[in-house]
């Protein structure tokens, strides 16, 4: 019997850029202020919006990173409370009970600002709580992540952002099922993995 590894695919040739994903998922997991575990970047530079190309052929592309749920994480081997840990349908989980906030799986991801060390006690905008049923709620001293909405999962339901994209560009599921939609996109379209040659198998895919 095979085992579950949930994996996540962005088109990127469907995707607008319209931050609905990054916002649903700080809402839905009750993020503090400046907590931000989906965010989404401009192809051509460091300012939202930037085009690319040489005038008067210019395009536009956007990337969604967040955590990238790898199969060999590199977090986990450099955490030396195991507070992060994966679980057995492959999601990449961070123990806020037992982190001790050294920041030793931020220093060992090579993937840039998908973990954010919560250095105060979190505050929030809202005057009242935010966020889904079964959240992590976040804590002073820790290091805090995306994790595929897990919560959600174990409802039967799927992440926030794959809920909420205007454009369908998003797809979530079971990679080892072969019937499962992104076992057959993955099939029928061209993908992309950051950073691959680092080791990690990252449970991203980009469609290209």
């Amino acid at each position: 019997m095979k085992q579950t590894r949930y994996s996540m695919l962005v088109d990127i040739k469907r995707c607008i850029g319209c931050h609905t994903c990054a916002l649903a998922c700080k809402s839905g997991n009750n993020l503090p202020n400046h907590v931000w575990w989906n965010r989404v970047l401009t192809y051509g530079g460091d300012s939202m919006d930037t085009t690319y190309g040489t005038f008067p052929n210019l395009e536009m592309q956007f990337l969604t990173l967040n955590c990238q749920q790898c199969e060999n994480p590199s977090c986990v081997k450099a955490c030396p409370a195991e507070a992060t840990y994966v679980r057995e349908d492959g999601i990449v989980m961070q123990n806020y009970d037992d982190c001790i906030g050294c920041r030793a799986c931020i220093m060992a991801c090579p993937y840039s600002n998908v973990r954010t060390y919560n250095d105060e006690k979190p505050e929030y905008y809202s005057t009242y709580p935010l966020g889904d049923s079964g959240i992590d709620p976040q804590q002073k001293g820790t290091v805090s992540k995306c994790t595929f909405c897990h919560h959600r999962i174990d409802q039967g339901l799927e992440p926030n952002c794959i809920d909420v994209c205007p454009a369908k560009a998003r797809f979530f599921g079971d990679i080892e099922d072969s019937d499962s939609e992104v076992a057959q996109l993955l099939k029928k379209r061209k993908v992309m993995r950051f950073l691959e040659d680092k080791g990690t198998a990252p449970s991203i895919y980009y469609l290209i």
